[in-house]
This record gives C-alpha cells, sequence and structure tokens, in this order.
C-alpha cells in the first residue's frame, strides 16, 4: 500500500477523492482554507445532466461527465450509508427547451448523436411537452427530454460526504487560512498554513479549485484557472406541479424535494468575491418567466453566489506531474458535482498505478506549460 495521502482543498473534489481514496485503504487528510464545501460545492444547483449541459460533440469532457453520472446511483447509495445522512438525490429527468422552430433541427441532430451514447432522449413538441410539464410557457415549442438526467441538493450531500469521510478516518484541517507550498522535492512536499502549521507530506493531491493558480511559480508550470462568480436564486413557491429540471439557452430552473425552484445561474468575472448583487439576480428575473409565467408574480426568498473554478479551455486538471509526488484534480468548472465521483476513481486509480476508467489525455496539468 502507498504512503499517506494529503489532499489540499476541502471542496467536493476534494472530499471525494478523500472518501474513495479510505474505501481503497489508504490513509489521508485534507487541508482547507475555512470550512469544507465552503465555495463552490455547497452553493452548486446540484445538477446531473452532461447531455444538457454538452451539447455540441462527444468530446474528451463529454465522456468524462458521462461516465461520472453512470457512476452515480451505486457512489451515492454508498455515502447515504457511510454517512448514516439522508439528502436528496433523484433521476427527475430533464427537459432542454427551445422557443422558435429554427432551433427544433438542431434539436434533432443533438438527439440522434447523444442517443448513441446512451441519453434515450425523445424530442416533444407541443402538446407532448405540454404533458410532461404542464406550467411551461406557450412560447417554448419544444424540449429534449432526457430521463436519465437528475440533480442532487448539493449542500446535504456535500455534507453527507464529509460526514463519511471523518467516519472513515480522514483527518480534516480546518480554518487553516491561506495554505502556500513553500517547498517541492521528488520524495517530498512541505505546506505551511497562514496559522503557522507546517506539514511535510510525500503525496499530494491539488484540489483547491481557482485556487490553484497560487502553485505556478513553486510548481514552474502555468495554471490558467480563474474564479467565475455563479449567482443563484431561489423561489418559495406555491406551485408545486413542476417536475423536472428546465433548461434553455438562458439558463435553468431546478425543482427541489424541499418545494423551492432554483433558478441560475448568472456569472461574472469578479475575482475572489462572492457578494451577490442586483444586476446579477435580475439576469434571472428578467428571463425566468417565460420559461414558467408564474414567476413574473414570484419574488426570490434567497439568492447567493459561488466561485466556479475555470479554466483557459474549459477543462479540468486531472493528472500526474512528472517526477514528483502532485497529482491535480482542480478546476471542474460549474461541473464538480457531477464530476465528483469520476475524479475521486481516476485520482485512485492514479495512485494504484491503475488505467483510469476513462482518458485523461485532455485534462493533464502540464498542456499549457
Amino acid at each position: 500500500m502507498a504512503e499517506n495521502i494529503c489532499i489540499l482543498g476541502g471542496g467536493v473534489i476534494g472530499l471525494a477523492v478523500a472518501y474513495e481514496l479510505t474505501n481503497r485503504g489508504f490513509t489521508v487528510k485534507i487541508l482547507e482554507k475555512s470550512k469544507c464545501g465552503g465555495q463552490a460545492s455547497g452553493a452548486a444547483a446540484g445538477m446531473l445532466a452532461p447531455f444538457s449541459e454538452i451539447g455540441e460533440d462527444p468530446d474528451d469532457f463529454f465522456r468524462l461527465c458521462l461516465e461520472s453520472l453512470r457512476l452515480y446511483p451505486d457512489w451515492i447509495k454508498k455515502i447515504k450509508e457511510d454517512s448514516a445522512l439522508e439528502f436528496e438525490y433523484t433521476n427527475s429527468g430533464s427537459l432542454y427547451a427551445v422557443y422558435h422552430e429554427a432551433d427544433i433541427l438542431a434539436l434533432e441532430t443533438r438527439k440522434n448523436w447523444q442517443n448513441r451514447w446512451g441519453a434515450n432522449a425523445e424530442l416533444l413538441i407541443g402538446d407532448e411537452l405540454k404533458n410532461v410539464e404542464p406550467e411551461l410557457s406557450d412560447e417554448i415549442i419544444a424540449a429534449l427530454y432526457y430521463p436519465q438526467e437528475g440533480h442532487v441538493y448539493a449542500p446535504g450531500y456535500v455534507a453527507a460526504l464529509e460526514a463519511a469521510c471523518r467516519k472513515k478516518g480522514v483527518e480534516i484541517y480546518e480554518d487553516l487560512g491561506h495554505v502556500e507550498l513553500i517547498e517541492t522535492q521528488p520524495d517530498y512536499n512541505v505546506l505551511q498554513s497562514s496559522n503557522g502549521q507546517t506539514f511535510t507530506e510525500k503525496q499530494l493531491i491539488i484540489c483547491s479549485g481557482a485556487w490553484a493558480k497560487e502553485l505556478e511559480d513553486v510548481l514552474s508550470i502555468k495554471l490558467p484557472i480563474y474564479p467565475i462568480r455563479g449567482q443563484i436564486c431561489a423561489y418559495q413557491s406555491a406551485n408545486q406541479s413542476i417536475s423536472h429540471i428546465v433548461y434553455s439557452s438562458q439558463g435553468y430552473i431546478v425543482p427541489k424535494e424541499n418545494g423551492t425552484l432554483v433558478n441560475g445561474a448568472s456569472e461574472d468575472i469578479a475575482g475572489f468575491q462572492t457578494t451577490v448583487t442586483e444586476k446579477g439576480i435580475q439576469r434571472l428575473t428578467n428571463w425566468n418567466h417565460k420559461m414558467f409565467p408564474f414567476l413574473k408574480k414570484e419574488t426570490p426568498f434567497h439568492h447567493w453566489a459561488g466561485l466556479r473554478p475555470a479554466t483557459q479551455d474549459g477543462y479540468p486538471f486531472i493528472g500526474l506531474l512528472p517526477n514528483q509526488k502532485i497529482i491535480f484534480a482542480t478546476g471542474h468548472y460549474r461541473n464538480g458535482i457531477l464530476l465528483s465521483p469520476v475524479t475521486a476513481k481516476i485520482i485512485a486509480d492514479l495512485i494504484e498505478d491503475k488505467q483510469p476508467v476513462v482518458s485523461i489525455e485532455s485534462f493533464q496539468p502540464l498542456r499549457f506549460t
């Protein structure tokens, strides 16, 4: 068995990697600057929707997302058992909606290639669509129905992951402040937190989201990864009939089992600021009633923002640095929740010198260096 393992970052990816590694018998610690799941992870809407999110072609990123979707049922079952916590997980299905006749041909093309990858998508038009989701606006003329897609309640999922990790003996160091990699050698890495703690670790896994860019100088590599602020609002609606995730080109609405509708997301560049802005929420309220007309009279009861780690090419960094005991698993942008199971299994496979479940050639951390 390999040496003890240290994970930098306690978001959903760091927790998922720690959980998978402990299940394979490794001893793991997590170093977290604030609280586990306190950035993008806990603020996510929790969609598990690779077909809705990726409509262009089956590239490496699509295949990564699809594999993770397929892993989810068994993954969630085990987390619930190990954490003894319940949280919402549903394969509600989703609708990708369009407003113009000219878009129907594009939906047909999308359906054809995605069904070759097991989407089982159906094109719903007119009354067929109204029968599935009656409250949809009459402006929406068609939608692709994806029966395999769904969502989780992100805060509950992250809390259960953390609880499962703790029960399995993962050491979690929180509120460390800034954690700096001050020395790296082929056989060890030294990290120091702003509160004065020092950690000397042989195997290091970087799961620190957009903060991973801080490692460029010490590792002499280029890591074009940046925080993108995503703003979301929620409605405590009296209308309980919505049952599917509904996407359009402008955003999405997700019905949660607690009766709320989550509406997201507007995005902007604001550094590491997580403040909510009136302009950001207005971007959502300006269009959501065109999807569900009753929202025109509703006011969001809650709004929040999270930082999404976006890379220059939109692909995450997943892979080993040569000649160093450092592995990257970061830059998942808005798909961290979806990609947590597959990323965890890939990282564990790399540590065990096994072939990953999917190709990670496109995600190598040195691709910009």
